[in-house]
This record gives C-alpha cells, sequence and structure tokens, in this order.
C-alpha cells in the first residue's frame, strides 16, 4: 500500500519516511502523488485541522493510505496561543518573524519563569485496511527573552528546549527531529500500526 503524506514540505517528508517508510510500499508527497490541494485549515483544534486536511486527500487518492498533521505552538500565559494560528497568528499574510515580534510583545510583561510553552502535533492516518489512527505529540519548552539561533524556522529562535539549554534554533535539524513534537506523534502513530 502507497502512503500519500498531506504536505509538500520537505523536512516533514523526510522525517515521515525514515520513520513510517518500512510500512509501506512506498512513501509520497502530494506533489509526488500529482495531487495538488489547498486545505482550508479553520478547524478550531490541531487535530480537526489533520483530520480535515487528510479526508480533502483521501478523497482524491481512496486506495492509498493518508497522512496528515498539523502543528503550533501553545503558550501557557496566553491560554494556549497562537494555538491553531500559529502560522497567522500576527495575520494573514504575514510571516514568521511578524508572528514572533507579537509573541515577545504579548509576553513582554511575562517572567521567565511563567513563559512555559510546548510545540503540538497532532496527526490522523487514513487508509482502506487500516483503523483511522490519531496520535498526538509534543515537546515542552519555555519562551525567551529574546531570539537565539540562526538554525529552523516559525518559532524556534524563541522556543527553550531545557534539556539541551539551547533554543530549537541553536540545535542541528538531526537532533531537534530526534526530540521534536512530530517525531513524537510519528512514533505513536507507528506503534498504533503494530
Amino acid at each position: 500500500m502507497r502512503l500519500i503524506i498531506a504536505s509538500n514540505n520537505a523536512n516533514k517528508v523526510r522525517e515521515i519516511k525514515e520513520i513510517l517508510g518500512a510500512r509501506f510500499d512506498e512513501v509520497l508527497s502530494m506533489r509526488e502523488a500529482g495531487i495538488v490541494l489547498d486545505v482550508d485549515e479553520d478547524a478550531d483544534t490541531f487535530m480537526g485541522n489533520a483530520r480535515k486536511k487528510a479526508e480533502a486527500v483521501r478523497q482524491l487518492a481512496p486506495s492509498d493510505a493518508v497522512l496528515a498533521d498539523d502543528s503550533g505552538l501553545c503558550v501557557d500565559a496566553l491560554n494556549g496561543a497562537p494555538g491553531v494560528y500559529s502560522a497567522r497568528y500576527a495575520g494573514d499574510g504575514h510571516d514568521d518573524a511578524e508572528n514572533r515580534k507579537k509573541l515577545l510583545n504579548a509576553l513582554a510583561d511575562v517572567p521567565f519563569e511563567d513563559r512555559g510553552a510546548h510545540f503540538a502535533c497532532a496527526m490522523v492516518l487514513l487508509g482502506e485496511n487500516i483503523d483511522d489512527i490519531e496520535a498526538y505529540g509534543r515537546v515542552d519548552g519555555k519562551i525567551m527573552l529574546e531570539e537565539r539561533g540562526e538554525n529552523g524556522f516559525g518559532y524556534d529562535s524563541l522556543f527553550l528546549y531545557e534539556p539541551f539549554g539551547l533554543s530549537f534554533a541553536e540545535i542541528d535539524a538531526e537532533r531537534k527531529n530526534a526530540v521534536s513534537h512530530r517525531r513524537n506523534a510519528l512514533m505513536l502513530v507507528l506503534s498504533a500500526l503494530g
């Protein structure tokens, strides 16, 4: 059975292939499968958005298994914000830098010890001979007072991963992927596949 990943993000596709590749005959991105689709991620939970993407791709490839995910940053002092709005926290059309700037402004009066946060990743796997699988991974940390590091993307330069004492943007991709919220969710998917 083929697995189609409901994404064209090269890093995400590579990580998923590394973990789930042995379980499927072939693992393809949407582009590799010839699927062009832009799903409106308007659900109010990560799992809702992941399911919406998986179902939309599965309609176009009913004989294949489909894996979709949705992820973002949740900050305790902001009642879980930016959450499902992580990519568009500063508004539609704004970039990662504007999102980080808005986050720092929102936390301006919050002391470091109260800046607990986590990255969350919800995954949904659908397939013809597979029971629907839902998995949720997370990695905990804190939001720093200023950006550090050149690697990564999104909020990585503000997210302190305390076991390493480094921001996610200061950690090389291999070490980050070994502890990431996406990897944690993927390992649960792999376990559920048996």
